[in-house]
């Protein structure tokens, strides 16, 4: 096995998963708080924190604490992945993800790139 066949089997395993792939798909737009994706999957709020604990740990989720009317707060969830791609090579298979910028990293860039003319 190369250097990169777990990672490659990890996420090809939460890929494969329809809780996972319905949590992507939902949070590609707008951030969802976890009982709202428990809903939205069908399944247990604790199959989504699973879900989304694997997804955070790879980075193709984000989570973010937000807070309501009320004072309390809660976490949001946004995809973060864009594409993935799994390269076949005589060492085992090479993993390239590529991640989405939220917003406020877009906008920190580009004032970046202003500044440092």
């Amino acid at each position: 096995m190369g250097p990169g066949d777990e990672t490659v089997r990890t996420i090809g395993e939460l890929l494969a998963d329809e809780c996972t792939l319905t949590i992507l798909r939902e949070t590609i737009t707008e951030p969802m708080a976890a009982d709202e994706l428990s809903d939205v999957c069908e399944v247990s709020p604790q199959t989504v924190y699973r879900r989304l604990e694997a997804l955070v740990e790879h980075d193709l989720v984000e989570k973010d604490l937000q807070l309501d009317a009320d004072g309390h707060h809660y976490n949001v969830y946004t995809a973060t992945l864009d594409r993935i791609v799994v390269d076949l090579t005589t060492d085992g298979f090479e993993l390239r993800v590529s991640r989405r910028n939220r917003m406020a990293d877009r906008f920190t860039t580009f004032v970046d790139e202003v500044r440092d003319r």
